[in-house]
């Protein structure tokens, strides 16, 4: 999964992008340059379940993120074009004051600017629209087709649509409709998560930080959510050890860092889980739809394994943690047999049998 990170400039995405993937980035270079880093999921549960097995290996789950540097008007399109291979937004809002560092529009604004980028989405939807419109128009009037008449359904409905400047991730559509048009990788489609950058006097409030800056219109939109975080905080963090980490968060009245709850946010946005395999090779974390079957979660592991499934042995991974071993959660039958359409809950420690 490959998450995008946008926003204006001067609004923290920098910062943002070197708490989640840990990466050193010049301050100067974050204005304008494009990074790309990955950011291991933090799992308390993969350390737990490594207690029972001692594996030689932890592996956690990992999210690709792509920070685009500032979108400054001049460079808008080439930002543009490259969130196109993102799956998912992170939309950095500033919502912090800081005199020494001036706002690119003049003055705080968090719901302003968070229109004003979605804005710039559509409009390079609508105008990928027209074009493609115009060249359907011509090829109708030569000869009849089906599959074209699906699509110009599907596309006037989007611009329709656009032009009451409202995303194209808010507009339903059949699934003909929306097969019809999948290879056009609209902008606005993708789910948003909108990451408010509050100052660290904020840091004990981040709970009601949508209420008090009256931003719950961002939080009411289809597929979109919302997030805060105390930047300059969460990068002071980010190069703690540990402990010292820990005792700055208490100091805070903060429970977790912020990587925690953007990731899950993330998560939730996309309709992800994870579930675990463990054992003394390894212990690791696996990230799969939700709704996903035994047999598919099989195939995120090894196309081998989805091919030669047989049945996946199922526990729940605090039931594993209480029972001891997977052998004592045998003996408390909390070990199930699932075939291939079991549907994978979040949680999961799975052993999968396979041929093969």
């Amino acid at each position: 999964m490959q998450t995008g990170i946008i926003g204006l400039p001067q609004v923290g995405k920098t910062t943002l992008f070197r708490i989640l993937t840990k990466a050193h980035v010049e301050g100067k270079s974050g204005a304008s340059a494009t990074h790309v880093g990955v950011a291991k999921v933090p799992e308390p549960r993969l350390v737990e379940l490594a207690k029972l097995y001692n594996p030689k290996k932890i592996t956690y789950a990992t999210v690709n993120y792509v920070d685009l540097g500032g979108m400054q008007k001049e460079r808008m399109r080439d930002a543009l074009a490259q969130l196109r291979e993102v799956d998912v937004i992170a939309h950095v809002i500033r919502v912090f004051e800081d005199p020494s560092v001036p706002h690119s529009e003049g003055s705080i604004d968090p719901l302003r600017d968070a229109t004003n980028l979605d804005l710039e989405l559509m409009l390079s939807d609508h105008d990928q629209i027209a074009r493609r419109l115009e060249r359907l128009d011509k090829d109708l009037k030569k000869k009849r087709d089906p599959a074209l008449e699906i699509e110009k359904t599907a596309l006037e409905k989007c611009k329709t649509h656009l032009e009451a400047e409202k995303a194209l991730r808010e507009l339903e559509l059949t699934t003909e409709e929306r097969k019809s048009i999948g290879g056009f990788l609209f902008l606005s489609a993708r789910p948003v998560l909108y990451v408010l950058n509050l100052g660290d006097e904020e840091a004990d409030k981040l709970d009601t930080a949508v209420e008090r800056h009256k931003l719950t219109a961002l939080q009411e939109r289809p597929n979109a959510a919302v997030v805060a975080i105390c930047g300059r905080l969460e990068a002071e963090l980010s190069e703690m050890e540990e402990k010292e980490a820990v005792e700055l968060l208490a100091s805070y009245g903060l429970k977790e860092p912020g990587l925690n709850r953007l990731i899950r946010a993330t998560y939730d946005l996309m309709g992800l889980i994870q579930f675990f395999t463990a054992g003394e090779p390894e212990v690791r974390a696996w990230t799969i739809r939700k709704g996903a079957t035994a047999v598919k979660a099989a195939g995120a592991i090894h196309s081998d394994i989805e091919k030669g499934f047989i049945r996946a042995e199922v526990v729940r991974w605090n039931d594993l943690l209480a029972a001891g071993s997977l052998g004592a959660a045998r003996e408390k039958a909390q070990v199930r047999l699932e075939g291939k359409e079991y549907v994978v809950q979040e949680g999961d420690v799975i052993l999968f049998r396979h041929s093969g």
